[in-house]
């Protein structure tokens, strides 16, 4: 399998809890490289154009005010196969089934503030990673 980027996102409810250092230690043992962070505070029409696929979904607008309530920390990730092993170490959306040692079993709040967002596919990378990252701004 070749080595891969996927685009993670260190939501706000982690953020407010300083847990930024304990999540990227569970990135990092899991055997993901961080190749690019950034925290900034995301602005309504970045949350909004990030999360457009759902625009039509009764959620949409609560996740958007949740995104730009406070600050959040944007990754790239590196590794073989690193869309699954990152969504791996993130565990279920809902933390109560996420396993054992996963992000979200660690951190999450709930099914809204889950800590964390990775990437789904390839496709989807790509996109999220160039929303918020120049190919200049990775390193390897």
């Amino acid at each position: 399998m070749a080595v891969q980027r996927t685009f993670s996102i260190i939501k706000p409810d982690a953020t407010e809890r300083n847990l930024t250092g304990a999540i990227n230690a569970v990135i990092e043992k899991a055997g993901l490289r961080i190749v690019g962070q950034r925290r900034i505070q995301m602005t309504r029409a970045q949350a909004e154009r990030f999360y457009s696929v759902h625009s039509a979904r009764p959620f949409f607008g609560e996740l958007v005010d949740f995104m730009i309530s406070g600050p959040v920390v944007v990754q790239v990730l590196e590794a073989e196969d690193a869309i699954t092993k990152y969504r791996e170490v993130m565990g279920a959306t809902n933390p109560a089934d996420a396993a054992d040692g996963t992000i979200r079993k660690l951190f999450a709040k709930s099914i809204g503030e889950n800590s964390v967002h990775g990437s789904d596919s390839a496709e989807n990378a790509a996109l999220e990673i160039a929303q918020f990252f120049s190919e200049a701004d990775l390193t390897n």
